[in-house]
């Protein structure tokens, strides 16, 4: 039985990759257009929209920058602002005392620490306050153009799960698992496809399975 088990593995796994591969193929046709949703015009405001969207939507966090970025337009000009100014400025994105406080701080060592600028490395981005992996990878990828891992979202994870990809809502783990099964050149472009077919097709409450182009490769279809 063991040796029946270890030579059936490699099978098993190759036709997991295999499906992978098919799935990421289709999304990449049905959505050509995929792209951060975040407004940005440089990697200072990309920084610090993806610290805003934590646990708000892309479509608030864009009607919140604006104003924010007219007001203070760099890191140097948001380290000095009153941080009871920042949150009457963010206000409406949730969770606005610490994220205010944490926009503040990250500013202040961006000035100090970073000449004023965003750095484009993974390790100095997530000591920043308010920034984990997944802020740090949006801003790598989408600002710097460096694949430095998947980024997961609700979306992402979602996803991930019901196409039979993962079993667990651990976004570190996620990654990690989403990084092995898809190469680093899709790295950056995989979540985007991904939050596309999510608010397209495989919405959380009411997926539209049968009008998906990826039935026949997703395991709900036997549920």
């Amino acid at each position: 039985m063991t040796k029946l088990r270890q030579k059936a593995k490699p099978v098993v796994r190759r036709k997991f990759s295999e499906n992978f591969a098919l799935i990421l193929k289709a999304l990449k046709k049905h959505y050509p257009d995929a792209h951060c949703a975040l407004n940005y015009k440089n990697p200072f405001q990309l920084l610090i929209a993806t610290i805003l969207s934590a646990q708000c939507t892309d479509e608030r966090v864009n009607q919140v920058t604006p104003p924010l970025f007219e007001k203070y337009p760099d890191a140097q000009a948001m380290s000095l602002a009153d941080v009871k100014d920042i949150e009457k400025l963010v206000h409406s994105a949730g969770f606005y005392k610490n994220k205010a406080k944490n926009i503040k701080g990250c500013c202040e060592i961006l000035v100090n620490d970073h000449h004023n600028e965003v750095p484009s490395n993974l390790d100095a981005l997530v000591k920043l306050p308010g920034v984990g992996r997944k802020t740090a990878n949006v801003v790598l990828g989408n600002a710097f153009g460096i694949s430095s891992g998947v980024v997961v979202d609700t979306h992402v994870t979602r996803l991930s799960k019901r196409l039979g990809w993962v079993k667990i809502d651990d976004a570190v783990k996620i990654e990690q698992i989403l990084n092995k099964l898809s190469p680093q050149s899709e790295w950056i472009m995989l979540p985007h496809y991904l939050i596309s077919h999510g608010r397209a097709l495989c919405k959380a409450r009411s997926p539209q399975c049968k009008d998906c182009f990826l039935l026949s490769s997703c395991p709900q279809r036997f549920l």
